[in-house]
C-alpha cells in the first residue's frame, strides 16, 4: 500500500523494490568502505538502510550478496548494450569497446576501494571467479543473438572466453602495478592488443 492506505500497482511495487534494493547496496557499500567488510553486520546495514533485518532477507540472502549484485547489474548493463552492437562491427572489437567504456565510468579510487573489499573475504573472492564463469556465457549468448550465423558459434564462444580472461589478466596486472598508476582501461586495451597479437 502507499501513504494513502491504497494498494500498490504491480509496476509502482517492482519500482518501489528495486529502489529499496538499491539504497541497501549503497548504504551497506558505504560502511563497508568505512568499517570493513567483515566489521559490518547485517543489522547494521539494516538500521542504516532504515529496514528491519527481516526485511533485508526480502532482498539480499547475505552480504556477498550485495557486493555481487553490483558486478551483475554492471554486467546486465554490458549485455544489454553488446545485443544492440551491428553484426557488422567484429565481435571482438565489440566487447573490448563496451568492457573499457563499463571500466571507464569507475574512478581509480572506486575500483580500488572494491578490489580491496573482495580481496578481503575468502568467500568474496569465490563469489568472483564464479562471476566471471557466468559473465563468460552471458556474454557468448548475447554474441549469439547478434551473430547468428551457426558456423560461427565456436568462434564467437572462444571470443566470449579470451575476453573475459583479458578483461582478468588485465585487472590483475592493473591490481599489481607499482609506481605511477596507470588506469584499469590502459591495461584492459594492453591485454586486448597482446591479445590479438599472439593469435
Amino acid at each position: 500500500m502507499d501513504t494513502t492506505g491504497a494498494p500498490l500497482s504491480g509496476s509502482l511495487r517492482e519500482r518501489k523494490q528495486r529502489e529499496t534494493r538499491q539504497r541497501i547496496a549503497e548504504v551497506a557499500l558505504r560502511l563497508f568502505l568505512t568499517d570493513g567488510y567483515e566489521s559490518t553486520t547485517l543489522d547494521a546495514i539494516a538500521a542504516a538502510a532504515g529496514i528491519s533485518r527481516r526485511t533485508f532477507f526480502s532482498y539480499f540472502k547475505s552480504k556477498d550478496d550485495i557486493i555481487l549484485f553490483g558486478m551483475e547489474a554492471d554486467s546486465a548493463e554490458l549485455i544489454a548494450e553488446l545485443l544492440k552492437t551491428s553484426p557488422d562491427v567484429r565481435p571482438l572489437d565489440a566487447v573490448q569497446d563496451l568492457l573499457v567504456k563499463r571500466i571507464a565510468r569507475h574512478t581509480t579510487e572506486e575500483m580500488t576501494a572494491i578490489d580491496n573489499l573482495m580481496l578481503s573475504s575468502e568467500s568474496l573472492l569465490a563469489r568472483k571467479q564464479a562471476f566471471y564463469a557466468k559473465q563468460e556465457q552471458a556474454l557468448f549468448l548475447a554474441l549469439r543473438e547478434v551473430w547468428r550465423q551457426p558456423e560461427r558459434q565456436s568462434a564467437l564462444r572462444m571470443v566470449a572466453m579470451v575476453s573475459v580472461g583479458a578483461l582478468r589478466l588485465a585487472l590483475q596486472a592493473w591490481r599489481e602495478q607499482t609506481g605511477q598508476r596507470k588506469p584499469a582501461t590502459q591495461f584492459l586495451r594492453d591485454a586486448f592488443e597482446d591479445l590479438r597479437a599472439g593469435l
